[in-house]
């Protein structure tokens, strides 16, 4: 395809769009930037980015005759496949891409690429942590927070891309191709967007789709839903489990991780040389180390790496102790899954705040985790009450819910309920959004409101 020859519709003015309509421009390539919200104006977008200055910018509802003149749209990830305007530009012969299939067709390098429920930024984190020190060149993208169109053109032959992608950037794939892939678990999340379970495991299998013999995919073992589709896929198979000891692959036995491969074993590290708590995070080391060993990383340079590396802000982040009180940032932990997690991985009593934007999740097995764990139960936002009402369902006393109104009302009132010991884990099991800009904001309040509380 001559890109060139091409009329590109970029849609969304986020950061992903943003990127997207400069790595067009910065190929000649001719571009409209459109977004559904007339509320903005051009002059807010163009300030965004001095190449946008020749771009046209088409803001509200989506002309027709423009619609006919287009051959490309690029969605931004937060735009849904089946929005009307979507399903009306498919109608019409427009093609739809995501910020991802853009990115590729540009990339020179070898990807790496990680997907899944829960772990992804943590898995990538790590990743990129040992292949910085293997390959000079290497760059970490896509839902980590930097987009993957704002970094591929300085990708070369011997560079390599580190990249998380999400259900979402999935979605608008075609001809994606990562050298090694890993799919950590997949567990029930955004069914708001993707409406039901299979359709939201069919979106996060994507990413091997156009995988074969001379790619790797890395499983995890103990997920059934990856065990079932495991013979489906054409790449090499690797896989990692935290429960089964495995004649080829990663596993842990006891507190050590161990590599097996080609009829050898060789201890990797202890569990006890990692910054990082908690099962599922060697889990994450795992499929972390899987990759850069198959990618040609030496085992030296990862065990490095390894020992060196704390947690991702906002994933079982320490913040601080006060009064002997330990305060854990799990702003991330946005589905229940992710959260239970996080209290599995808790060694203290813990009080924890949960709650938030209602992603149409259930939230019984969430509850049932706390297994006498969880001393106090401290909810706010939108679904509050629905996580009160499962809590009682399920045994929870009902005398430890306490409903508040705010992020600072839940951690004053958890200072004051927990005793020298304990710890308190911000974990919501929901998404911030309706009361803050994104989980990243809810975490930086977390802590700042930790920090500030006085110890007399």
């Amino acid at each position: 395809m001559k890109l060139e020859e091409k009329k590109f519709l970029v849609f969304g003015t986020g950061i992903s769009g943003i990127s997207a309509a400069e790595l067009l421009t910065d190929h000649g390539i001719s571009v409209v930037l459109y977004d559904g919200n007339d509320k903005l104006t051009e002059s807010e977008i163009r300030a965004k980015s001095e190449k946008l200055k020749s771009v046209d910018i088409v803001l509200g509802d989506l002309p027709e005759e423009l619609m006919h003149r287009i051959d490309v749209a690029v969605l931004s990830p937060g735009v849904p496949v089946d929005l009307l305007t979507v399903e009306n530009m498919r109608r019409q012969g427009v093609d739809i891409w995501g910020e991802i299939e853009l990115a590729w067709i540009f990339e020179k390098g070898r990807v790496l690429a990680i997907t899944g429920t829960n772990g992804k930024t943590t898995t990538t984190s790590l990743l990129g942590a040992i292949m910085e020190r293997a390959v000079p060149k290497t760059q970490i993208v896509g839902n980590i927070g930097i987009p993957y169109t704002s970094v591929v053109g300085r990708t070369e032959p011997d560079s390599v891309t580190v990249a998380e992608i999400s259900s979402f950037q999935l979605e608008t794939i075609h001809t994606f191709c990562p050298e090694v892939t890993a799919i950590l678990n997949i567990t029930p999340d955004h069914l708001n967007r993707h409406h039901t379970m299979e359709n939201y495991t069919k979106t996060k299998l994507r990413i091997t789709e156009n995988q074969g013999k001379d790619q790797v995919c890395v499983l995890n073992y103990e997920d059934p839903i990856l065990q079932e589709f495991a013979g489906q896929i054409a790449a090499k198979l690797v896989f990692f489990s935290s429960q089964s000891q495995l004649d080829e692959g990663i596993y842990l036995d006891g507190e050590n991780i161990v590599w097996a491969f080609g009829g050898q074993r060789e201890h990797v590290c202890s569990v006890k040389d990692l910054n990082l708590i908690g099962r599922h995070n060697y889990e994450n080391v795992m499929a972390a180390v899987a990759m850069a060993l198959v990618s040609g990383a030496p085992m030296n340079i990862i065990r490095e790496a390894l020992i060196s590396f704390t947690a991702v802000a906002h994933r079982i982040e320490y913040v601080v102790t006060k009064r002997g009180v330990r305060f854990y940032n799990d702003s991330k932990g946005t589905n229940p899954d992710a959260a239970i997690q996080a209290v599995r991985a808790m060694e203290w009593p813990t009080l924890l705040i949960g709650g938030g934007y209602d992603k149409n999740s259930e939230y019984g097995e969430w509850i049932d985790a706390f297994e006498g764990k969880v001393k106090k139960l401290v909810l706010l936002g939108a679904t509050r009450q629905k996580i009160k009402d499962t809590a009682i369902q399920h045994g929870y006393p009902k005398e430890d819910i306490i409903l508040v109104e705010s992020l600072q009302d839940a951690v004053k009132v958890c200072y004051e309920n927990a005793q020298e010991g304990d710890a308190v884990l911000l974990s919501p099991a929901c998404a911030s959004w309706g009361m803050f800009q994104n989980y990243e904001q809810r975490g930086e309040m977390f802590k700042e409101m930790a920090r500030a509380l006085q110890e007399s």
